[in-house]
């Protein structure tokens, strides 16, 4: 299927991505197919191809069809098997990594990204990947590229964590008038930059929100207890409860601190999305 894609005009390159590719797949997950365009790729022949997969009628959706950063793509039943494909715009993705290497990044809204879209995830998802069709070498050189964590992405995904503590303030009021919507909306939040900022002080990538929560709970430095203290938070959402995520963002801040500099193997930041080393090793 990935050479077959990169016959299309405009497709440069096809990954696999997802659990499938961390190796942290269940036996009815996806398979989820990075394609990677420049430019505008055919969309029509995007369309024949997946109906022919597929062997029924499919549709596929171009550019911006699935918001502004997941972007298009497919979902099909190949054999019964589930198969995402997943449009991405390579230019993006690349200028998307020289703003990582310089320690800028941004957070866009996106359907089905409740806590936006956090722009890293692009090199991320390159990083993880395994590349199964990349005739230009394109993706290759980008994977390679991105097995190295950049360290100003670093400082700036661990500063971010000043949000968390900001959001817990501002829901004292809200909590004791009993303003659920607007307290969960801020500590979850809140508990969603954690993540990321606990990730990017392991210098390992973090993709989405799925998962997210867990990932960080694993890692050296966290609080203990980490993940069901988060949802005793979300369960109460009262004033004890802020209190409790109070502390918890405090924990967070404290272990976030200089002086924490190595990864969680001792290593210069020469690693993957999962904290393992890069493709060379």
């Amino acid at each position: 299927m990935a050479s077959r894609l990169v016959s299309v005009p405009g497709v440069r390159a096809v990954s696999l991505g997802g659990s499938r590719a961390r190796g942290t797949h269940r036996p009815d997950s996806d398979w989820d197919l990075g394609v990677y365009c420049r430019g505008v790729p055919d969309v029509a022949a995007l369309t024949a191809l997946a109906s022919e997969v597929q062997g029924a009628p499919a549709e596929v959706a171009g550019p911006g069809g699935w918001g502004p950063w997941v972007n298009g793509g497919a979902w099909l039943r190949v054999d019964g098997t589930p198969v995402d494909w997943i449009l991405r715009d390579l230019d993006r993705v690349e200028a998307v990594w020289s703003d990582c290497l310089a320690g800028r990044y941004e957070v866009g809204v996106q359907p089905g990204h409740p806590l936006g879209f956090w722009s890293p995830a692009y090199p991320g998802e390159v990083a993880l990947c395994h590349v199964l069709a990349d005739p230009h070498g394109d993706l290759t050189a980008l994977r390679r590229a991105t097995a190295y964590y950049p360290e100003p992405l670093r400082a700036a995904l661990v500063e971010a964590a000043w949000e968390a503590e900001f959001l817990v303030e501002c829901t004292r009021k809200s909590s004791s008038a009993g303003d659920t919507l607007h307290v969960a909306l801020c500590l979850s939040r809140a508990f969603g930059i954690l993540a990321q900022s606990l990730h990017a002080h392991h210098r390992v990538w973090c993709l989405n929100e799925k998962g997210a929560l867990a990932a960080a709970a694993a890692l050296p430095d966290a609080p203990p207890d980490l993940a069901a203290r988060v949802g005793e938070v979300l369960r109460g959402l009262d004033p004890a409860a802020v209190e409790r995520a109070s502390e918890l963002v405090r924990s967070v801040r404290s272990a976030l601190a200089p002086g924490g500099g190595e990864g969680p193997d001792g290593t210069d930041g020469r690693q993957g999305a999962d904290g393992r080393e890069g493709p060379d090793g």
